[in-house]
């Protein structure tokens, strides 16, 4: 009897869960955990972390079949692109602004998945940044410059 994997990218997807939890927990030993009524610190990554690791391995768990396809390659593409307009946008906030960063993010992210239409990018930009500047910028009073011309 031979498991095969059904889903690759749910896999993938279970075990990058699985490692995010791991660090999580990890990273957070450092701090006092404190109780559910009075949290410390390390109590919200500690739980966040470990509701992760469950996560990730229900996904595996399911991408798992008697009959299927081997693992595919792992999909470089998506994870660059994800994590350069992640990088972009916290760079950016800073530097050039809450409109320009939060478009790269956009644009980036976008041009991780399989099919990129600039028009659709150029619709989805303006109104997820118009949604964004009228709720954090406006809404709740954030204090990040919309331009860097401040």
């Amino acid at each position: 009897m031979q498991f095969k994997i059904k889903c690759p990218e749910d896999f993938w997807a279970g075990v990058m869960f699985i490692t995010f939890g791991v660090i999580a927990i990890v990273v957070s030993q450092d701090y006092p955990m404190g109780t559910a009524m009075r949290m410390g610190p390390g109590y919200f990554p500690t739980y966040l972390g470990a509701i992760l690791v469950v996560l990730g391995a229900i996904i595996s768990a399911f991408s798992f079949t008697m009959e299927g396809e081997s693992i595919k390659p792992f999909a470089w593409k998506p994870m660059i692109m994800l994590s350069l307009s992640f990088v972009v946008f916290g760079w950016g906030i800073d530097h050039i602004g809450f409109v320009p960063s939060l478009f790269g993010l956009i644009v980036f992210s976008a041009a991780a998945g399989r099919q990129f239409k600039l028009g659709e990018v150029l619709i989805l930009s303006v109104v997820l940044i118009v949604g964004a500047v009228g709720i954090f910028i406006y809404g709740i009073d954030l204090p990040y410059p919309l331009f860097w011309w401040r």
